[in-house]
């Protein structure tokens, strides 16, 4: 399994439980670990940079030789009014959520394909069909990851491989840390289920699509606590 962004947050916690759970499990992020992780396999590398997740796969293959599942969790937010947003904030957003996840699902399809099966999960969000303002960039982005993720799940059915995505509530990271608690509690209130999500939530939800019993589920995108 590769996962990507797992330095901290969301990325750090999944390396642990597939982990446990029996996985081989390959990461990366911008920086090394903060500590080292018995049984798994970092990498330091930028997500949109083609050539680096190229040379990361063919690592990969070369000490694995397969390539299970991919979970593509790196991405960053921006939160701020579109007005006073600049567009090397934009560039910054789009180059790791919608370039990066395309690079690394176009790298681990191609070795998927050999085997005739795999399994992909993306990461969308909600600050999508909530249509969250101050929040512009970061989920037109993952409109485009949305977007992206059901047509490849199309065009790479034939060969066994499924891809999906997960699309979390706000759960207590980074991502959400300059957020004041007025709004964010306007936020739970649109859900149907008025908490943070956790780790462990996000997690039920990527074993959903990794099951082996998941192979004729491909091209959805499953919100959490009741957003639709």
């Amino acid at each position: 399994m590769i996962i990507t962004g797992t330095r901290k947050g969301i990325g750090r916690y999944l390396v642990d439980y597939y982990l446990e759970r029996g996985w081989q499990v390959v990461g990366c992020s911008r920086t090394d670990m903060e500590q080292s992780v018995t049984g798994y396999r970092h990498f330091c590398l930028d997500v949109a940079d083609e050539r680096a997740v190229q040379a990361m796969m063919k690592t990969v293959m070369s000490e694995f030789g397969q390539v299970d599942a991919l979970i593509n969790n790196a991405g960053i937010a921006s939160m701020n009014h579109m007005l006073l947003t600049p567009l090397s904030t934009v560039k910054n957003v789009f180059s790791t959520n919608v370039f990066g996840t395309f690079n690394f699902c176009r790298e681990a399809a191609k070795v998927m394909l050999r085997a005739k099966r795999g399994r992909i999960v993306n990461f969308a969000t909600v600050a999508t069909p909530l249509r969250l303002e101050g929040e512009a960039a970061y989920a037109a982005s993952k409109a485009a990851v949305e977007s992206f993720t059901r047509i490849m799940a199309k065009e790479v059915a034939a060969y066994g491989i499924t891809v999906n995505a997960v699309g979390p509530t706000p759960v207590a990271t980074d991502l959400i840390k300059g957020v004041s608690k007025a709004k964010m509690q306007a936020l739970l209130n649109t859900q149907a289920i008025k908490r943070l999500g956790t780790f462990e939530d996000v997690a039920n939800g990527v074993d959903f699509f990794l099951k082996e019993e998941s192979d004729f589920v491909t091209g959805q995108v499953l919100f959490l606590g009741g957003v639709s």
